[in-house]
């Protein structure tokens, strides 16, 4: 396994995580099981995986309970937590309760990457008011490092303003071969100033895995009246899907590592796919050690070039 510090912190992660918004209870189907997420944290852990991330919205804090029940097995001095705070919890004293909360979710006295898990739209909450709860938490080290999810450049500028203790080292995203949107403007600027970008749905909740087609969508809650899934945008995957099992049988790897390894050519993207089970979390784990070859970039690019997803 290969490692990264997340930004100037000095912390080491793998550079393939673990997500655990599956462990949030049935919401991913109904396959989910507590026992098997714990199976897969740990296999991803033997396998060199020590980055793990969830957040208290995922089955209202479930989800931190079974990590905290994995860094027990595992052992805390093992893992890298990250954790987010809910969007509704922004205001300067909720943060500080939320913290508590996941703090004692995850049977830990410090929390390696706390995260706020989206700008706040509906409340309004000022950003200064969120990033001085943030601030203080590393005053009191109760959080090693300071990230976020979901901020544009705009929301980044004005969130490091507020910091005065340290800086923001992460910005979570959603980012894969078929959503890059972040390449024209956040990637860029994470790059430019040493923030790591971490990946969520980086095989596009499944789309890139081979698995789906017209014929056979996913139907649970999450990816139910997800567009992705619609038949328009099914077809338009369906001509990416061979190219990446060419790659892949030339590699003697899955179609899933090949899109897992498409983003760690830009260095500071660290993925975090989820896993239901431990032969998921190995094939994770076997995206990393590798790198497509420039050969393989091109054409991969020449397919995601003529493709045209629609969300309406």
């Amino acid at each position: 396994m290969e490692y990264i510090s997340l930004g100037r912190s000095g912390i080491k992660v793998s550079i393939i995580g673990l997500g655990a918004w599956q462990a949030g209870g049935k919401a991913w189907g109904a396959d989910v099981e507590d026992e098997n997420i714990l199976k897969a944290i740990k296999r991803a852990y033997e396998l060199g995986i020590n980055f793990i991330d969830t957040a208290e919205a995922y089955g209202n804090g479930h989800s931190e309970e079974v990590v905290g029940e994995a860094i027990k097995e595992i052992g805390r001095e093992n893992l890298v937590i990250a954790t987010k705070v809910h969007g509704a919890h922004l205001r300067y004293n909720e943060l500080l309760k939320a913290a508590e909360h996941s703090l004692r979710r995850l049977g830990v006295k410090e929390i390696d990457l706390y995260q706020v898990h989206w700008p706040d739209p509906w409340e309004q909450i000022p950003l200064k008011h969120t990033m001085k709860a943030m601030d203080q938490l590393y005053k009191e080290g109760k959080i090693r490092a300071i990230g976020v999810s979901n901020f544009a450049v705009r929301d980044l500028e004005e969130a490091r303003k507020y910091l005065s203790a340290t800086d923001i080292v992460s910005n979570q995203v959603r980012y894969n071969m078929l959503q890059r949107e972040i390449e024209e403007e956040v990637l860029p600027y994470c790059k430019k100033e040493n923030i790591t970008v971490i990946a969520w749905s980086p095989i596009a909740q499944g789309a890139l895995t081979g698995k789906y087609d017209i014929n056979n969508k996913p139907f649970d809650d999450v990816r139910r009246g997800n567009k992705l899934f619609s038949d328009h945008n099914l077809k338009e995957i369906s001509r990416l899907i061979p190219v990446l099992g060419r790659i892949a049988r030339t590699r003697n790897k899955t179609i899933t590592q090949v899109a897992l390894n498409w983003l760690l050519r830009e260095g500071n993207v660290v993925p975090i796919p989820g896993a239901k089970n431990p032969k998921q979390a190995e094939e994770n784990a076997g995206a990393a050690g590798w790198r497509l070859d420039d050969q393989e970039l091109k054409e991969i690019e020449e397919v995601l070039k003529g493709i045209s997803l629609d969300y309406f």
